[in-house]
């Protein structure tokens, strides 16, 4: 059986954050256990990325309205027939433990992470090509020949910094990715359209295809309406809308 290649369109604001964090969380968590001075550099660069996406002072206040919003919705539901309420119990537990944790924090996400010398000397020099290199950086040629243990205590101090952070944004897309179940859909003619009911808070849009379908999805929408249009190429170069009719997988996750 082939397996799927997923696209997902977030469709506000917030779950674009989420997802982004989400891609450079995972970026971190696998260049940072490698044993490698180039994995290192990679796994700098990105928590210089995580540092500077939390800057925006609302991210804070924004991940704590979203579990609260989530505790609110999933409370509601206790006592409705077919509920596994064991589950759910220890859903709304993590919702509640993730958001002691973020309150905990003192200031903005991610402050001690950009007070830091060290990291901002590489971030001063991060924008120029190669501008990593040993003359430019050489305290960073110092800290890269160190043993990899001493790598990764130095690594783990700086993730317990926004651990919290990862936790809640782990959360809230898992919520969000499991709340509709998967349905089957056509695009005639590679172009696909569907409304949105007024009122609902509408996350994003996953569409599910095999990965030899050699197609990718080019999802755009609002609040009103989404479409999908399902886009082919020979040699990577020009794409265009496919002329075929296309089976694929829809989820439209609303919470």
């Amino acid at each position: 059986m082939s397996q799927q290649i997923v696209f997902e369109q977030p469709l506000n604001e917030k779950c674009r954050t989420l997802l982004r964090l989400s891609h450079l969380f995972e970026q971190f968590d696998y260049h940072m256990p490698q044993d490698n001075p180039w994995h290192a550099r990679s796994a700098l660069r990105v928590l210089l990325d995580i540092a500077n996406l939390l800057a925006r002072a609302d991210i804070k206040s924004e991940l704590l309205k979203e579990m609260d919003r989530y505790d609110a919705s999933l409370s509601r539901i206790a006592d409705t027939p077919g509920v596994d309420r064991d589950r759910l119990k220890h859903i709304l537990q993590n919702i509640r433990e993730s958001q002691q944790a973020i309150r905990g924090i003192q200031g903005q996400l991610g402050a001690n992470l950009r007070k830091s010398e060290f990291l901002n000397s590489v971030l001063q020099r991060s924008s120029i090509p190669g501008g990593g290199f040993d003359f430019d950086l050489p305290q960073l040629h110092l800290w890269l020949s160190q043993s990899h243990n001493e790598r990764l205590l130095q690594f783990d101090d700086w993730r317990n910094e926004v651990a919290a952070v990862h936790e809640a944004v782990d959360l809230l897309l898992n919520l969000i990715r499991h709340s509709t179940t998967m349905s089957q859909q056509q695009a005639t003619n590679g172009f696909f359209q569907q409304s949105l009911p007024s009122g609902a808070s509408i996350q994003m849009v996953q569409v599910f295809l095999p990965e030899n379908a050699n197609l990718y999805a080019e999802i755009s929408g609002g609040k009103h309406r989404f479409s999908i249009r399902f886009m082919e190429s020979q040699d990577w170069e020009h794409p265009c809308q496919t002329e075929r009719n296309i089976s694929f997988g829809l989820n439209v996750c609303i919470i």
